[in-house]
């Protein structure tokens, strides 16, 4: 990288900056979630190449900037998990994974006052770049480990129901909107009674959605047929069959 960089290096390496490889490492990330996903070891062998580049990018123009090395970056990294695993590496006991998470939040919060960082509110710090469903199960985390929770995940799916109802009886596009955000934001809640991830779930209901999808296409098109315009009863019974067969 630090030859692609060099002024007798490559043009468009040359001209990137942090602001114009952000976006590629996050088209990085998607593609290995995708080979994960897909189970395709030798594309995910791959793709976590491409995505190791985007730290030894950023690392690489921040040296030159005079700002750190990816040693540095490296070095922080290895100090952290030690810091953070006292029960590993320190006498501290936590025997499950929620008594873990416990540690990490409070050393993070210790080593935000050593910092000297002014005391924030529990909701703050929270990437303001991340995908809304994403944002959702951490703020709804945060609350819960503060108290302001439902008993149990029977409450929360009481909850569901009397969001949809408030659905029903919106008036408006705009209560809509604002009532169809309510039911999300429950619906995060209720995974994580269940301890499942929002993000993965849906992802994993995408995917097989489309292999569906794509079953009904290739049964329609051996008959010379298409989706479109197929009437949707008939459509029906070879969703079901899709189901059977995917």
């Amino acid at each position: 990288m630090a030859k692609l960089r060099a002024p007798d290096g490559c043009p468009w390496d040359r001209e990137q900056t942090f602001d114009s490889i952000k976006r590629h490492t996050l088209e990085e990330t998607y593609e290995v979630m995708e080979a994960i996903e897909d189970r395709d070891w030798p594309a995910l062998c791959e793709e976590l190449g491409d995505l190791l580049l985007q730290p030894v990018f950023y690392s690489q123009m921040a040296s030159e900037e005079g700002l750190f090395a990816v040693e540095d970056s490296l070095r922080s990294i290895n100090e952290k998990l030690i810091r953070r695993h006292p029960h590993i590496f320190g006498d501290v006991v936590a025997d499950t994974a929620d008594a873990v998470l416990t540690n990490w939040d409070a050393i993070k919060k210790q080593e935000k006052a050593e910092k000297g960082a002014t005391p924030a509110g529990l909701l703050d710090g929270i990437a303001k770049t991340l995908p809304a469903l994403l944002e959702a199960k951490e703020i709804s985390r945060r609350a819960g480990k503060a108290g302001f929770d439902w008993e149990n995940a029977a409450q929360v799916v009481e909850k569901l129901h009397e969001e949809l109802g408030e659905l029903e009886r919106a008036e408006n596009a705009d209560e809509r909107e604002g009532e169809i955000g309510d039911l999300f934001f429950v619906l995060v809640n209720l995974a994580r009674f269940y301890k499942v991830d929002p993000e993965q779930a849906l992802r994993r209901t995408n995917v097989k959605f489309k292999k569906r999808f794509a079953y009904m296409e290739t049964r329609l098109a051996a008959e010379g047929r298409a989706v479109t315009g197929t009437p949707v009863a008939e459509l029906e019974t070879y969703w079901q069959e899709a189901k059977k067969n995917t």
